[in-house]
């Protein structure tokens, strides 16, 4: 480490990284998924049914993957099957 040039200049600050953590597993937005999503696709491919863990059998969509991040996107498609689910 190098030596002041002048005395009287005050000690920089330290930089302090935070830390971050990860947000642990479950279905809000940022958490890691514990289980794939699927949803099942009707003729026209609009999202019909309820949210599956396992593959539906001919047309789905995934809506998030296994360890993957839950994105907003993906909590917006799980509360709208959740939604058509309560009310219909």
């Amino acid at each position: 480490m190098a030596a002041r040039k002048n005395p009287d200049e005050p000690t920089p600050a330290a930089v302090v990284r935070t830390q971050e953590y990860a947000a642990g597993v479950g279905w809000e937005v940022g958490q890691t998924a514990p289980d794939d999503a699927y949803r099942s696709l009707d003729d026209h491919s609009a999202p019909t049914g309820p949210v599956v863990h396992s593959h539906p059998g001919g047309h789905a969509r995934l809506i998030v993957a296994k360890d993957a991040v839950v994105t907003e996107g993906a909590r917006r498609e799980l509360d709208a099957a959740d939604t058509e689910q309560t009310e219909g």
